[in-house]
């Protein structure tokens, strides 16, 4: 059975700033970038799939 998505919505938010409180997060910034990249491709890949179809 095929699994259609018909809507995605993705929210992101994306700040330069660290609280006081915070401890620090065990991924480095390129790690995070290397990670939203993959998903950014990803999604992208689906839609030029559906777009063919």
């Amino acid at each position: 059975m095929a699994i259609i998505i018909d809507e995605i919505a993705i929210q992101v938010e994306v700040t330069g700033e660290t609280s006081a409180g915070s401890s620090p997060s065990s991924a480095s910034n390129e790690d995070k970038l290397s990670i939203v990249n993959e998903c950014v491709e990803r999604v992208l890949e689906i839609l030029k799939q559906k777009t063919e179809r």
